[in-house]
Formats: structure tokens, sequence, C-alpha cells
């Protein structure tokens, strides 16, 4: 299957355009009008006032996480996402909606490799935008606190040297009407600041692909988790409703996402 710029066909847009701006607002009222979901967005004087970065998020527990992550940044410049290619296009018009829209990347299971998203991310920061990257990868784990991390995200990071903003997300393993949700911007680094003594002398980076690379890409993954376990245990309990708290409409849950059998 065709993956990332090969499956986009053209260059990634930073500007949106009016039927974006126009689906995020109908979107934004539905979600936080309507469905009366509440985000809580904090750290926003550490969003950079131009793109040309990488964000790295945790936790991803569900279909919203990506949304909070929009909904945390400016419209513009805009926000380009590595995705399930098999969960994003179950049907053939969600396919061709997200190929007009823009915004995603697909990604196929046992795919083409790294450098194909590499090229992906490097596109979008060179353009101006904003590729975020998210490295527990899929939905599982406990609501508060990371699971492990997969480290394509730092290999990405490592190889396009963007600067790095970080941002904890919470709140989303569960949807209900009035459900609290929380994002904390953390203030922008690098991969050179989180790897400190570990980056290699000079700045000279490990041959692509080397068994160096992988190392140093591993040590980074440890840090991108040191950074944001705490941040979102630290968040988390700012979402956590009272047990005698109605929860209606909970199937929101699994709008998006196909439910577990123990979920039924």
């Amino acid at each position: 299957m065709r993956e990332g710029l090969d499956w986009l066909g053209r260059a990634p847009e930073t500007r949106p355009s009016l039927l974006v701006r126009g689906l995020a607002r109908v979107f934004r009222f539905i979600v936080f009008g309507v469905l009366r979901l509440r985000h809580e967005r904090l750290g926003s004087e550490n969003v950079p006032p131009t793109g040309g970065y990488i964000v790295v998020g945790a936790v991803h527990r569900g279909w919203m996480d990506p949304f909070l992550i929009m909904n945390a940044l400016p419209l513009e410049p805009r926000v380009w996402f590595l995705g399930s290619g098999p969960s994003a296009f179950s049907a053939r018009w969600r396919e061709w909606l997200l190929h007009r829209l823009g915004g995603m990347l697909p990604v196929w299971r046992g795919g083409v490799g790294v450098d194909q998203h590499v090229a992906s991310a490097r596109a979008v920061i060179v353009a101006g935008g904003v590729f975020v990257l998210i490295p527990e990868g899929g939905v599982a784990g406990p609501a508060d606190r990371l699971a492990p991390f997969r480290f394509g995200s730092a290999l990405i990071a490592l190889r396009t040297g963007a600067p790095i903003l970080p941002i904890a997300i919470v709140g989303s393993a569960e949807l209900y009407i009035g459900r609290r949700l929380a994002t904390r911007v953390l203030t922008q680094t690098t991969a050179a600041e989180l790897l400190g003594s570990d980056w290699p002398a000079g700045g000279r980076l490990p041959e692509p692909g080397s068994r160096a690379e992988l190392d140093l890409a591993h040590r980074l993954t440890n840090r991108f988790a040191e950074l944001l376990g705490p941040a979102v245990a630290e968040l988390y309990p700012r979402t956590v409703d009272p047990p005698g708290r109605p929860r209606r409409l909970r199937g929101l849950t699994w709008l998006f996402l196909a439910r577990p059998r123990d979920a039924r």
C-alpha cells in the first residue's frame, strides 16, 4: 500500500483551506458545544509563533487525541500526523475525504520503512508546518501513565533535526457528555538538549541505519518518556470526574475505534 507523501501525491499544505476552516468550526461546535466536552489547554505560552517543528505527544488513548493536539495549537500552520492506514481507511469514502482534506500521512504495518516517514516529516517541516509524532503508536495502555514508547519517532526527530514541542494529553480513554480533557504544552526543546552528554561529540550523527543510530534513538526515546511521563501524571487528576457523575453517551469512546470484546 502507498504511504506518506507517495499516497498524498502533493506537497503538504501549511495553510488550511476554506473547507478545512469550516469543518474545524463545525467540529468544535459539535464536540465542545453540543457534546460539552471540556478541554483545558495549558502551556499556550510555549507554542512557537511559527511552524517548522515536531510535536511529540502522549498519552494516546483514543480518537480524540489528534483533535486535542490540533485544538491546543493554532489552526495555521497546519498540523500533519502519521496515521494508521488500516484504521483511517476502513471505508473508501474516508480515504477519499482524508486525501482531499490533508493533515494525515498514512502508515501501514510492515510498510516501506522509516525513510518514507522521514521524508514526509521533512516535507512538512520545510514547508513551515507542524509534524506530529505519537511514540506509543496505538491507543492501548493505562489512562494515567505512559505505555512503552516505540523508537521510530526518535529516529525521525534525529534525522530531521527539527525543534521538538512536547505535549501531554489526558482524558480521552473514556468519552461521554461533559467529559473533562486536558493538554499541557511543554517548553520547546531539541534532540541535542534532551540527550545532553549522550549527544555525539561535535554534533556528528551516526550513519542512518547503523547500530549507533539505533542506540541513540533508544536513548532519545527514553528522554521523551522521562519528560512526558511526569507531565501526564500531574495532568491526569484534572480530568477525573467523581464516581457518581452521569456518564451519558459513553459510546462516543468508540466512535472511530474498534470496540474491544470486553467493552461490549
